[in-house]
Order: C-alpha cells, then structure tokens, then sequence
C-alpha cells in the first residue's frame, strides 16, 4: 500500500515509479480521490460544529418558552445526523483505498529496466551448465522408469497438476523438506513455525494476494488454502505495534502450498514445475527500515547454502522491472540448471517488499515517540518439489538411477535410488 502523502508531495516521482513498471500515471487519480475524502472530512466537521451551536440554541429557545423554534432547530439537528449516517468519509476513503490497493510497489532505484524477463541480469554463478556424457532425462521420465512418480494415478484422483510419489521418492521430497527445515532454524538462526493452512482474507490482503490475485486462490468457504507460507507467517506482525527489534525477526516453515495456476494454462503441464499443490520451506524476515537491505542479502545467501550444498548448479538473477512481482521493491530469483531439461529453471526467489506490506498489515514499531512502519522480506528456502526436480536430473546416472546428495543420505539410509 502507498502512503498518499508521499504521491501528494511528489506526484511526477510516483508516476515515474508507476511508468517503471508499465503503467500509466496514476497521481492525479489518486489525489482527486484524496481530494473528494479530505472534502467529506470537512463537511463531517462543519456539520459536527453547526451540530453545536444548534445544540445550544435548543436550549436558549426552551429557557424563553419559543417551542415553535425549538423544534425547528431540532429538524435541523435530525437532518445533520441523517446525512452524518451515511459516513461520507469512510466511502471517500475506501474509495481511495481501492484506488491504492491495486498499484503495485515502488521499485528500488538500481532494478534493471526491462519489460520482461529477458531484460533480467545473472549477478554470479555457482557451477556449471553440465550436460552429462550421455542422454538425459527430464524428472517425469527418470521417475516413471523408477516406477515412483506416478501422474497418471494422481490425475485420476484429483486432475491435472497432481502428482502421487512412491518409495524413495517420497521419502527423498520428505528429506529435503526436513533437511532444508533444520538447516535453516540450526545454521541460519530462523525460528521454525507451525503455521495454519487456512487463512482469512485479511491475511491475504496484509500480503498483497488480495484483491488483486484472487483467481491464483483456492477458496474454502469463508477462508483461502495459503499459496505460501509467506501469508501467515508474515501476518505474525499484523495489527501489532511492537517494541523497536533489535535483530531482525525470522521466521521458516515448511508447509503445503495451494495455487491455483490461472494464469499459467499450457505452461509446463508435464512433470512437477508448476503443480496446484506443493511443498515449500519458507523464510520471512520482519526488520528495521535501515537493515532490510542487508537483511535481503543474507536470505539470499541462506537459500543459496541450500543449493550448493545439494550439489546443485545455480545462478542469482536480478530481476528487471518488468518481471519484479507485486508487493517487492527488489527481487533476486535463484535459478538450478536442469540437465533432463537443458534449461535453467527458478527454484527460489527472495525479495525485499520494504513497508509496502506493512502499510496494509498495519505493522509498527516504537522508535521513541514516533510510530515507524516494519520491513518485510520474504523468500524461498526452496520449493521442496523444484528441489527434487533438480536432485533427480542433476545427479542421475546414466543407468536412470539416481546419487543422493550425502546431506540427505543420514534421512535416505542409502546414496543411490535405484529400480
């Protein structure tokens, strides 16, 4: 959410903001909005005040005996509560949220141009892009021929974008899960919650799902499965008014994950890239305004401590303004080279969303006298099910079996899964 005096003091730098991620200007919208509140604000006050003065009067008039003009003056009085009934104010200013609410954030001054993902910038490389001396496989055709990924059964079940794994794969995405958990709440100092699944629409408006994304949602009567752990565990801090931190609060889950993939339709409909359910170790971080910058970095860095020590082939990436999301003022995604799919691949994205969801969460802390907005991050550490994708491509073998990383091997009680 915008603060609208920031876009009432410099409306030029709000539309330049806006035109950065391809948008048109929206200042003067905003302030005709402001405009129309600030106006039914001064009505509400002017009629508060003739309130008063007829008040007194009613008064006078009774105290001389005039009842005719006592009652007068009372039909005024109704008039004025009738029309205060209406709470012009509080419509002007959901109006003017409405206009807010849809607009994304501010981007970070040094975020690449660009309108899509191939303006996005490879900041460094981990490993390299191996092709192995033989053919590879993608996931699906190494986890078939295992006989331990099966699509079929699962379409069966519940329709596409599902899968049911078997024996050592599902053994092997539930050690990555726990594994990644550990690592993160052991080594990287994140406290391990475990959050609800279901969760109402005031959460989901705190971290910018809503309105704006509600088709990517799946609805359970009056509450939404969450898409990510982000949503609740970010909304720990919601409506809360907490002393000043003095670390940044860090918060890791590991938990389902729903989407509905709307806007995804004929987009990598084999395999397990883009599935309706999944599971994701999730990291949220809650700082001061001055550390989140430093705070992004060392998420970045925890989630990139996932992939090396998988053995993994990975690149940070910058992303451009155009493929920025929503709520983030800057966002690095990692990417895993897949040797199956000779292609790189997000695994991870980690973003800095600065206050923007803090506004709407109503999220602060006590500096002194002042009430100063939160900073939230948010980021992937990683996604269980691109974990294993890129587990089975990168390290399988030219007989379609497949070496277990020597991190997962005390959770496996094997290095190889075989038929």
């Amino acid at each position: 959410m915008h603060d609208i005096r920031a876009v009432r003091a410099d409306p030029a730098a709000f539309d330049a903001a806006m035109a950065r991620r391809g948008l048109p200007a929206q200042s003067a919208m905003l302030l005709a909005l402001d405009d129309a509140r600030r106006e039914a604000i001064r009505g509400t006050e002017a009629a508060q005040t003739r309130r008063n003065e007829l008040s007194r009067d009613i008064g006078a008039a009774m105290k001389r005996g005039d009842a005719a003009e006592a009652e007068r003056l009372k039909a005024e009085v109704a008039a004025i509560q009738e029309r205060a009934a209406s709470n012009l104010p509080a419509i002007r200013e959901a109006e003017l949220n409405a206009g807010l609410e849809t607009l994304p954030n501010i981007l970070d001054a040094d975020v690449p141009e660009g309108r899509d993902e191939t303006a996005n910038v490879v900041m460094h490389q981990h490993g390299e892009a191996r092709i192995p001396n033989f053919e590879a496989r993608q996931h699906f055709e190494l986890g078939e021929a295992l006989g331990l990924m099966d699509f079929a059964t699962a379409t069966r079940l519940s329709g596409s974008r599902f899968v049911v794994l078997k024996g050592a794969l599902a053994r092997l995405e539930r050690a990555l899960g726990q594994w990644m958990l550990g690592l993160h709440t052991d080594t990287h100092g994140y406290t391990e919650v475990n959050p609800p699944l279901l969760v109402n629409a005031a959460a989901l408006y705190g971290t910018s799902q809503l309105p704006k994304f509600e088709e990517d949602l799946f609805k359970a009567g009056d509450h939404y499965l969450i898409p990510t752990a982000e949503v609740p565990l970010t909304n720990l801090v919601a409506d809360q008014v907490i002393p000043e931190p003095l670390e940044p609060l860090r918060y890791t889950a590991l938990t389902p994950c729903f989407r509905s993939e709307a806007g995804s339709a004929g987009r990598d409909t084999r395999g397990m890239l883009r599935q309706h359910q999944f599971s994701k170790v999730e990291m949220v971080s809650v700082t001061r305004p001055e550390e989140s910058a430093a705070e992004h970095e060392r998420m970045t860095g925890c989630a990139e401590a996932v992939l090396t020590a998988l053995g993994l082939s990975w690149r940070r990436m910058f992303l451009c303004a155009g493929d920025t999301g929503f709520g983030s003022a800057r966002t690095y995604d990692l990417e895993v080279w897949l040797p199956g799919q000779k292609a790189w691949r997000e695994i991870s994205s980690c973003s800095n969303c600065r206050d923007f969801q803090a506004r709407r969460m109503k999220s602060r802390f006590k500096r002194g006298k002042d009430m100063v907005f939160l900073h939230t991050l948010n980021g992937s550490g990683v996604a269980v099910g691109r974990a294993l994708i890129a587990v089975m491509e990168t390290h399988q073998q030219a007989d379609g079996s497949i070496l277990v990383p020597e991190v997962l091997r005390p959770w496996m009680g094997t290095d190889i899964i075989r038929r």
